[in-house]
């Protein structure tokens, strides 16, 4: 995918290679960074060649004080003796030429959060330095990766006396984050890194909250996860301290931002469609001073926008310090913040009071802690790329509170967000500015388009979850509380923990196939009230209940303390309900009922399967749809999205009830289940949890779709399959819904 390549060019993007040199490339010209190089070397002669080759005797010889640049990704590390690599290496360059190497660490700290490693496939041989790998002769050598002090002592064993390591974050292949040996961070890593993985199922450990601390220890380059190594022949180096790289952004918004060691900033547009980005930056920066905010001063020059190095502490990382100090401190420095939103424009519509807020003229979509510093007691600001006209303040303020709290556990604990949410007036329409906030960010960090890689590469949180849990009990009593939940629930009266969220999952989910008994929960807020009509009531008749006569499913979040309060009842026959798993079902019999006697009996590509829609108006489309999933399957499914679910992704309520809906579907002879779905059934994931099908059927429109490409993955990883079939095109609901209005009957 060419976006993905344009993200692994960003790790040498901003260096500046001299004008008119030799460049030799490890590798095919045709990957990235050799096509790089091609692109952004002014007047080079590139070389690509094979790193294996250069050790040939006879090109050695041949190649000999030949370059001014070498540049190699990895391969030293596929090399039994890398010493002599880099003495060879050594001998082709010029005497004042350059050698770039990208490395990755043994050491990295994604590696301590369950990784695996690149090279052997496991967890851990790299942090025990291989000495449970390569041991017998049987073991074929793939590569390994070195810590900084022995690829230190390498460059010096073999002739390289001045070098510099740039530590990349999250790694070689998505280098969001590039800081120099001699800088350290002065941000808050959890707010801006997403880190990326070899191996993203067997992360245990969260790792972007850990950089803070190995920063106060002074061991944040020795943990990076991968290198970015220049070294000089001569001794001269590159000026750079720190690079941050948004090439994922598309060739109009991605911009470098490259802090240089004389004390000045510099934001280049990382392709030539992106210039006006920067002029924009200095307009920017001109109106919020005209409304009387302090913004660091910049201005575009040679191509490039200009500002001064500011060494202060950001503005992030002092509403952290203020909040651990004092929850009033804070909330007041909150109230500033949001008061310098509202004052960074005019007001077209002022706040009624309702809800809606405040409309400004021009709404800075980075006007966020992250994005400033503070200075002397106020919040001076820089890097306001995006500004949307007539813009709800709202959403500005849910970008304020969100940007403060991502990554930042501890702010949750001490002042939850929807406290914040509530002291600004956002609660009504909060699912209106979301939507709002997820549209910007979406379509600015193409998440979309970079799903499917994105889930290769990201850690899932659930998963996290699960392989921290597995670490702190036995197999068995992992199995009793977070596996098979259902086991032994026919026979004991089922009682749900929790009223919220959690518990409206279960019933949505589960609550068919398992009738719950009672609910309750530590609010004595909700008891008395209803949840989907089982009276909410207090913990203590759980005291008056024998060990064997219930079994409680833990519907909350953090379940620790519930878990405790129970085990002091007497009662261990709980277990934690996590909805973003799938659990082995009371399913009913599917044995088909449904389609013609002729096709009664024949062997199909899939046993159950699966359709989803809103068959409003049903007409030939669906029977079609329909009778060519049921040619592919013994026992067909359809979900139904219902009446609320249709408004809330259509802004429209569909013709015909859901009730009747579904009577019309379940009338079609092809059809053998159809169910209403939840509305908090959210797609495909939520659906194959639902009924664990083996296949489901959809309309060839989305085909190409990215995010119906991750849903494919996702389903295969279930051992499901996703299949589209044609549109017919001569009829769709929409056009029915056309012809009536045409007709005047609607």
């Amino acid at each position: 995918m060419e976006r993905i390549r344009e993200i692994r060019k960003g790790l040498l993007r901003w260096y500046d290679f001299k004008p008119d040199s030799k460049i030799l490339y490890m590798g095919d010209g045709q990957e990235p960074i050799g096509e790089l190089l091609t692109e952004t070397a002014q007047r080079a002669d590139i070389i690509c060649v094979p790193w294996q080759e250069t050790l040939v005797s006879e090109w050695l010889e041949k190649n000999r004080g030949t370059f001014d640049y070498l540049v190699s990704v990895t391969d030293l590390e596929k090399s039994v003796d890398p010493r002599k690599v880099l003495r060879a290496w050594k001998s082709i360059l010029k005497p004042d030429g350059h050698m770039v190497l990208g490395m990755n660490n043994r050491l990295g700290l994604r590696y301590f959060c369950g990784d695996r490693d690149p090279y052997t496939g496991r967890s851990m041989d790299s942090i025990e330095d291989y000495r449970r790998a390569y041991v017998t002769k049987a073991d074929p050598f793939l590569g390994r990766m070195y810590d900084k002090d022995t690829l230190e002592n390498m460059l010096r064993e073999s002739g390289f006396c001045c070098f510099r390591f740039f530590s990349v974050l999250p790694d070689l292949n998505n280098p969001a984050l590039i800081y120099g040996e001699d800088y350290m961070p002065n941000e808050d890593l959890a707010n801006r890194l997403f880190p990326t993985y070899n191996h993203p199922e067997t992360v245990f450990l969260e790792e972007e909250p850990l950089y803070d601390s190995l920063i106060r220890n002074h061991m944040f380059h020795q943990m990076a996860n991968s290198y970015l190594i220049e070294c000089s022949m001569e001794g001269e180096l590159s000026d750079v301290w720190h690079v941050t790289s948004s090439t994922e952004r598309g060739r109009e918004d991605a911009l470098l931002t490259i802090i240089h060691q004389s004390g000045t900033v510099e934001k280049r547009a990382a392709y030539p469609e992106g210039r006006e980005r920067l002029k924009a930056l200095e307009l920017h920066g001109k109106d919020l001073r005209d409304h009387g905010l302090l913004v660091v001063e910049g201005r575009v020059e040679h191509g490039s926008y200009r500002m001064p190095y500011v060494e202060a502490e950001s503005g992030q990382l002092y509403l952290k310090r203020l909040l651990q100090r004092s929850k009033e401190e804070f909330l007041a420095a909150m109230d500033h913040f949001r008061d310098l939103i509202l004052q960074s424009s005019d007001i077209e519509k002022p706040d009624p009071g309702d809800g809606e807020g405040a409309i400004l003229r021009r709404g800075y979509l980075d006007l966020v802690p992250l994005n400033s510093f503070f200075i002397n007691g106020e919040f001076v600001f820089f890097d306001q790329e995006f500004c949307e006209e007539h813009y709800p303040a709202n959403v500005l303020f849910l970008r304020m509170i969100g940007s403060f709290y991502l990554g930042n556990a501890v702010a949750h604990r001490l002042v939850p967000a929807a406290e914040l949410y509530e002291r600004y007036g956002l609660t009504k329409f909060l699912q209106r500015w979301q939507q709002m906030e997820w549209k910007f960010l979406g379509k600015l960090l193409k998440r979309r388009e970079l799903q499917v890689y994105y889930e290769k590469c990201r850690r899932n949180p659930e998963i996290v979850n699960a392989n921290r849990q597995r670490m702190n009990y036995s197999e068995g009593e992992y199995q009793r509380i977070f596996g098979d939940i259902f086991k032994g629930a026919e026979a004991r009266k089922l009682i749900l923990f929790g009223s919220g969220t959690f518990a409206r999952r279960f019933l949505d989910m589960y609550g068919r196939d398992y009738p719950i008994w009672a609910v309750v929960d530590n609010n004595d807020d909700q008891w008395g009230q209803k949840l989907d009509g089982i009276e909410i009531r207090p913990p203590r008749i759980l005291a008056e209940m024998k060990p064997d006569e219930c079994k409680v499913f833990i519907c909350i979040k953090n379940y620790l303390s519930v878990m405790k309060q129970l085990e002091d009842m007497g009662l261990r026959n709980y277990c934690i309900f996590d909805p973003s798993k799938a659990y082995p079902r009371a399913v009913e019999s599917r044995t088909s009922q449904a389609g013609p006697e002729e096709e009664r009996g024949r062997a199909k590509k899939y046993h159950v399967g699966y359709v989803a829609g809103v068959f409003d108006m049903f007409h030939a489309g669906h029977l079609n749809l329909l009778r060519r999933a049921k040619e592919q399957c013994d026992y067909l499914i359809v979900g139904l999205v219902s009446d609320e679910g249709v408004y809330r992704k259509k802004e429209k309520y569909p013709v015909i009830s859901c009730q009747d809906r579904l009577e019309i579907v379940r009338a079609c002879r092809y059809v053998d289940q159809a169910e209403e779905l939840p509305l908090s059934c959210d797609g495909i994931r939520d659906a194959w949890k639902l009924f664990q099908f083996d296949c489901q059927f959809t309309g060839d429109d989305h085909t190409d779709h990215p995010s119906w490409m991750a849903d494919k993955e996702f389903l295969e990883k279930q051992g499901a399959e996703l299949v589209f079939f044609p549109y017919t095109q001569r009829v769709s609901s929409t056009m029915l819904r056309e012809k009536l209005r045409e007709g005047g009957e609607l």
